[in-house]
């Protein structure tokens, strides 16, 4: 059954399939911002958040999403205030874990999903063998 959802921004009634709850013009209107904003910082590498959201007038808020979407990164190495790793609140570049967060959630994760896989008994699985059951046959021997 389908997932029909309204679109956050606009309110439009769209089949939701993942991502953000946004309908798929919200989505290709938030692309088209972020190639502007590629497109600008590859002209000023470098520019600050507060230069591109006003030659472009994309909000900063957007930005940030950007941001921690890993899509775009912070260049300076000074300590910032505008993106912080959400574990431990350390200062980062990009995305949402800082490197040392990240690799444990990716551990914890596996050990999981370790857990969750099926024990294999002795019999090789290219040793099971299977077979058709035409419909007539069903319940035959």
């Amino acid at each position: 059954m389908p997932d029909v959802r309204n679109c956050k921004r606009c309110g439009r009634v769209y089949n939701y399939i993942g991502g953000p709850p946004l309908c798929p013009v919200c989505r290709d209107e938030d692309e088209q911002e972020y190639k502007r904003v590629k497109e600008y910082l590859y002209e000023y590498p470098g520019a600050t958040m507060t230069q591109v959201s006003t030659e472009l007038n994309v909000s900063v808020e957007k930005i940030k999403r950007f941001l921690k979407e890993g899509r775009l990164e912070i260049v300076n190495d000074d300590p910032n205030f505008i993106l912080q790793c959400e574990m431990c609140g350390k200062s980062i570049k990009t995305g949402r874990y800082c490197n040392a967060c990240e690799r444990e959630l990716t551990s914890g994760f596996k050990k999981i999903s370790d857990s969750f896989r099926p024990r294999r008994d002795d019999t090789p699985l290219r040793d099971l063998r299977i077979r058709y059951m035409a419909k007539d046959q069903k319940g035959k021997k």
